[in-house]
């Protein structure tokens, strides 16, 4: 029957088979260094990479403190000696390392730290002279090798995101001992064009390969660029001064494709949106002065003059009306004080009386008659009645005592 193994038993065999073999035990490898990391507890992690392939790399805190004696950064060629083994959990292979050396690029590494310190003191890198990337690029200016991935990324983003816009090729060595000042060429060239924006870069490659863009002319040449430049070196790992002085970093050439050529089916929507807010605001505005219109027309057909004209005479009548109203209740007052006056008076006029039975006379000077004592025998009396008067003789005088 054929022998079935589990999982750890099978790395834990292969693990067996490197463990065994004493080439692997105390090996030097020379290659470039990647994702490298500094953990916490003091190990590092890193990739060591070549060409044709890369291997995982890790140092423990007490080899490091005996075996390294410099900063490993991303980049940097080195060599490294260990062992080779099989990590069983994972079921992966990686080198253990005991010592790491610089490989030649010693110099290298501390010559670009001096210039970007130089740089930045000098204000080179800093962002207050940064210059705005345009929102539509009708002319960009490339800046890269006539072959590679590179320049083929950036013409087939361009074209499928907006065929219109007219790309400019100034092609260059990328790296080289020529290479530094080509680019520097090419880019002051570029800008006298007066390109909307400039990409400057090239393809994936090691630390030496990508070194033109960290020379110094280069990096004046961006600065000094009136022209916004995207700076678009290497993967997105790798970082040189290009990245640091230019308006802006794209991660790869085929990003820095993407952030200069702005995508036309979203400029479409972007104009479609638009011209449906404009549609909205204008229909809200029509809708506002039609109601204005309107508003207005009717205030103006109660303003004519003949309204005007109407609406004073009704307001004239109102008064007249009102007017006599007044005077009409001021007149029935009147009457009504009138009437009370008058029968008042009635109640004391002397005729009232003499339609009640009773007369008054006078003597014949006129006088009213009074008393007994104004009248003597013989003397003629005017004796007033209701319908008339009466001449009468006074033939005799009584006196009440």
């Amino acid at each position: 029957m054929e022998q079935v193994y589990t999982v750890a038993q099978l790395n834990r065999y292969v693990k067996g088979l490197f463990d065994g073999n004493s080439v692997l035990k105390n090996i030097s490898i020379r290659g470039e260094v990647s994702n490298c990391k500094y953990h916490s507890t003091g190990h590092i992690y890193f990739t060591l990479k070549d060409s044709a392939g890369r291997i995982a790399c890790v140092m423990f805190a007490g080899s490091r403190r005996l075996g390294l004696d410099f900063v490993m950064q991303d980049g940097m060629s080195v060599i490294v000696t260990g062992s080779v083994s099989v990590y069983e959990r994972d079921g992966k292979y990686q080198i253990y390392v005991n010592r790491i050396s610089k490989e030649g690029l010693g110099a290298l590494y501390e010559r670009l730290a001096l210039l970007k310190q130089a740089l930045s003191d000098e204000g080179l890198f800093d962002g207050v002279y940064k210059k705005q990337i345009p929102y539509y690029c009708k002319n960009v200016g490339i800046v890269t090798a006539e072959t590679g991935a590179a320049i083929q990324d950036i013409i087939n983003i361009s074209h499928r995101r907006n065929p219109y816009v007219q790309l400019y090729l100034y092609p260059v060595p990328v790296q080289g001992p020529e290479a530094a000042v080509k680019v520097a060429e090419g880019i002051r060239y570029m800008d006298k064009l007066n390109m909307d924006v400039i990409i400057v870069g090239r393809g994936g490659g090691s630390f030496e390969d990508l070194f033109a863009f960290n020379e110094e002319v280069v990096v004046r040449a961006i600065f000094e660029c009136r022209t916004a430049v995207i700076s678009a070196v290497g993967h997105e790992t790798d970082t040189s001064l290009s990245d640091y002085v230019a308006d802006l970093r794209a991660p790869t050439p085929s990003a820095a494709a993407e952030l200069a050529v702005r995508d036309i089916n979203e400029i479409y929507k972007r104009m479609k949106d638009s011209a449906g807010e404009l549609l909205n605001v204008l229909t809200k505005k029509v809708t506002g002065l039609r109601y204005r219109y309107e508003l207005l027309s009717t205030k103006l057909s109660h303003n004519t003059p003949e309204e005007l004209i109407r609406q004073k005479r009704q307001y004239l009548m109102d008064i007249e009306m009102s007017f006599n109203r007044i005077i009409e209740d001021k007149i029935a007052v009147y009457r009504n004080r009138e009437h009370i006056c008058i029968e008042k008076m009635k109640l004391l006029s002397p005729l009232q009386r003499l339609s009640g039975g009773y007369v008054y006379a006078r003597i014949k000077d006129g006088e009213i008659l009074t008393s007994v004592k104004q009248i003597s025998d013989d003397d003629l009396l005017e004796i007033t009645v209701k319908d008339g008067k009466i001449v009468a003789k006074c033939n005799e005088v009584y006196s009440e005592e």
